[in-house]
């Protein structure tokens, strides 16, 4: 186990979560090649009562003050276009790619399909546990397969998108009987006859503003750059996890009845019979847009997003979402549901 005795020990990662919780890990194991793999199996064989934590860009959790677990921080880099016929082009990113560079290289290769999910931080890796989306698009709408490792079994699996099971901000990987699975590489099926999304009128507006009716892959995924960077803080500047509620997605009696006493309500229908909630515009209404309570708050521009206002912990960002949650609940009679996952 050569490749082990590169742990590194008592880490601090704050740097490595886009919240900037100062998390002290244990240990940690950069995971830069598939060949370390079958020692980790070897060693959790070993030691099965030995926890793991995984950690791509940490753009979509809340660590704790402490990690005993030894945290994998998957690094494993390469991207290539792996098969090409007249209707379709796969393409193969490693699970340690950046998303947003990942999604700039397809477009370099003039492919279009995931130019609406632009300047989304996190990693390839990541992207398909949340079934991330945005402006009209998921993940899922370009999802081929993935290649993940049983820490457990030692064997590689391949999952088709039926075996993903996405779903709004969810997938198969979110569930407990995944948590040995180490998704190490995501295959991608661009249609050459693309069509821009563009039924969010943020970007129709913007784009027609600058004159262009017929959009390229780029033009899309610049206008989203700048709508993004106009609404959302950068983990940079202000420690935040992007957009920390799910959208709830209620019934219409429902939101007939939320509609009676707010008319306002911000809601849009749904093919299911069902219909979605701006879950921002509800946290707003209940009074918590630009409040803090201790070291974290809620954004002043956009009540969807908590924010470290420097030193915050993980137990003060569960303690902030859950009187919102609360607050939303006493309110609107709707519960909603957390995006990040919160390791323990």
């Amino acid at each position: 186990m050569n490749q082990l005795f590169s742990l590194q020990h008592k880490v601090s990662l704050k740097n490595h979560n886009t919240f900037g919780i100062n998390a002290i890990a244990d240990n940690v194991l950069r995971i830069s090649s598939v060949d370390q793999l079958p020692e980790l199996h070897a060693r959790f064989k070993a030691q099965p009562e030995l926890g793991f934590v995984f950690l791509g860009g940490g753009s979509n959790v809340i660590l704790p003050d402490h990690i005993e677990a030894l945290v994998l921080q998957i690094d494993l880099k390469g991207k290539q276009v792996i098969e090409r016929d007249n209707n379709t082009v796969l393409v193969s990113a490693s699970a340690g790619e950046n998303w947003h560079d990942f999604v700039q290289w397809t477009i370099a290769q003039g492919l279009g399909g995931l130019e609406n999910l632009s300047l989304i931080p996190g990693t390839v890796g990541a992207a398909p546990i949340q079934n991330i989306g945005a402006y009209g698009r998921e993940l899922k709408d370009c999802f081929y397969s993935l290649r993940a490792y049983d820490l457990l079994s030692g064997e590689e699996h391949v999952f088709s998108k039926e075996q993903c099971a996405f779903a709004y901000r969810d997938s198969f990987f979110k569930r407990p009987e995944s948590r040995h699975l180490l998704i190490t590489e995501v295959c991608f099926s661009f249609d050459l006859d693309w069509q821009p999304e563009l039924s969010y009128g943020d970007v129709a507006q913007r784009l027609k503003g600058q004159g262009i009716s017929k959009p390229t892959p780029q033009q899309v995924s610049d206008t989203i750059c700048a709508i993004r960077r106009s609404k959302l803080p950068d983990p940079r500047e202000i420690g935040n996890a992007g957009s920390f509620f799910k959208n709830p997605i209620i019934s219409i009696e429902l939101r007939d009845r939320i509609l009676e006493s707010y008319p306002h309500c911000v809601s849009y229908p749904l093919p299911n019979g069902q219909c979605k909630l701006a879950a921002g515009w509800l946290i707003e209404q209940a009074g918590w847009k630009g409040r803090q309570t201790g070291n974290v708050g809620v954004y002043e521009k956009q009540a969807l997003v908590l924010v470290n206002h420097g030193g915050a912990t993980g137990m003060e960002v569960r303690a902030l979402a859950e009187a919102i949650q609360n607050d939303v609940a006493q309110k609107f009679g709707v519960r909603l549901e957390v995006e990040p996952i919160f390791i323990d």
